[in-house]
């Protein structure tokens, strides 16, 4: 009977509040599905009715507007490869940060922190001339790079929490029996850190894949188009095709949800892990 009052009272009120919430956050991806699969006449009388019946050519157009397969890859390119070296690099400097403590290496994390506060609009003209003096502009590789500058910052911040939890008598036992300190690092350290490397990932991924302005700014090319940039193309200054816009942002949005409800038990995960020590 205890466990029965319980469960009506306090708990029962939080459940409900999470419910409503969780309903209130799900309302925009309602919207952007149900008028995707209508004609735009039906989708300029009401936003808020079901469709009569689903008109699936929305997909089919805007599947050969956007050339999607294209776009597809490119932004897959661009988030693996930025993922692949953000996590290289954050990793491996934070390591150094921990492990080879200095007031220069304080004063380098502090700055990575600091870095974070600094808001995008601030550097965009900076960002553009440097870009273009380097040759970094409309290319894949250059839009690769300025993201290892944008987001190295956060996930060095996120691994050098997490390896001050890494005990350092793992390190101190490999190195007696012979291990070099890349071995050391590679061999030992590495491994540990899949769970925050899993969650930098996925903090990345999001980020990377619905990113429009960086993408906007360096890359000119209609080739070299990211899933963002392709549906902003039905946006014009005097027309608006809502009903392709949204099929366009429903067929982008889906990968990147699909992968972060696979993957999402490793976010509190890797952040808990990395907060033990501060």
């Amino acid at each position: 009977m205890e466990s029965v009052k319980k469960y009506s009272g306090r708990l029962f009120s939080l459940e409900v509040l999470g419910i409503l919430v969780g309903l209130l956050f799900l309302v925009p991806f309602y919207f952007v599905i149900v008028n995707s699969l209508k004609t735009f006449p039906e989708l300029a009388a009401s936003t808020a009715k079901l469709p009569s019946s689903l008109y699936l050519d929305n997909y089919t157009k805007v599947w050969t507007i956007m050339k999607f397969p294209s776009a597809f890859m490119n932004s897959l390119i661009i988030t693996v490869l930025s993922n692949v070296g953000l996590v290289l690099i954050s990793s491996m400097a934070a390591y150094r940060m921990v492990r080879k403590s200095s007031k220069f290496n304080n004063l380098v994390f502090i700055a990575f922190v600091a870095a974070m506060v600094i808001p995008f609009q601030s550097i965009m003209i900076p960002l553009v001339r440097v870009a273009s003096q380097v040759g970094l502009m409309d290319s894949k590789f250059g839009l690769i790079i300025c993201y290892f500058g944008f987001g190295v910052s956060l996930n060095v911040f996120l691994f050098h929490g997490f390896i001050k939890s890494i005990p350092l008598e793992i390190e101190e036992s490999a190195t007696v029996d012979g291990c070099s300190p890349y071995g050391v690092f590679w061999r030992i350290v590495f491994p540990l850190l899949k769970p925050m490397s899993t969650t930098v990932i996925i903090l990345n991924s999001l980020w990377i894949w619905n990113d429009y302005l960086l993408p906007s700014l360096v890359l000119n090319s209609p080739d070299l188009r990211t899933i963002p940039l392709a549906t902003f193309s039905f946006f014009g200054q005097y027309t608006k095709q809502w009903d392709l816009a949204l099929a366009g942002l429903t067929l982008g949005v889906l990968p990147i949800v699909i992968f972060f409800l696979a993957m999402q038990r490793h976010i509190v995960e890797g952040i808990t892990a990395g907060s033990v020590k501060g």
